[in-house]
């Protein structure tokens, strides 16, 4: 499967989420932080069964990072067609990110943060 990539911020992150269809991995991401820079090499990569992955820049969006409640980076959640399925607590391997993106997807839907 074929994942497509987008930056989002505080302006356009509502409207670019709420229309897209299919499955949207959310990522949470600073340039400062050696972590993030792994998981923006890597997760692209992943051939992870999502339709894209988002990328939000937590230093530049302090009102998604608020909303989300980030409290630590990277962090990842399960969007499915505008909606909000929860956060995936996962090590940058493939099999995890897909096993808790799979149980997110178990649990109860909710609106976008």
């Amino acid at each position: 499967m074929s994942t497509d990539t987008l930056d989002l911020d505080d302006g356009t992150a509502d409207r670019a989420l709420l229309d897209a269809r299919g499955l949207t991995l959310l990522v949470f991401t600073s340039q400062g932080c050696p972590n993030c820079r792994q998981a923006r090499e890597a997760l692209p990569d992943m051939n992870l069964n999502v339709d894209r992955i988002a990328w939000v820049d937590a230093g530049r969006s302090g009102g998604l990072v608020a909303r989300y409640e980030v409290f630590h980076l990277p962090a990842m959640f399960v969007i499915r067609d505008g909606v909000y399925y929860g956060a995936v607590q996962a090590s940058l391997a493939h099999w995890d990110i897909s096993r808790q993106v799979a149980l997110a997807l178990d649990g109860y839907p909710a609106e976008l943060p």
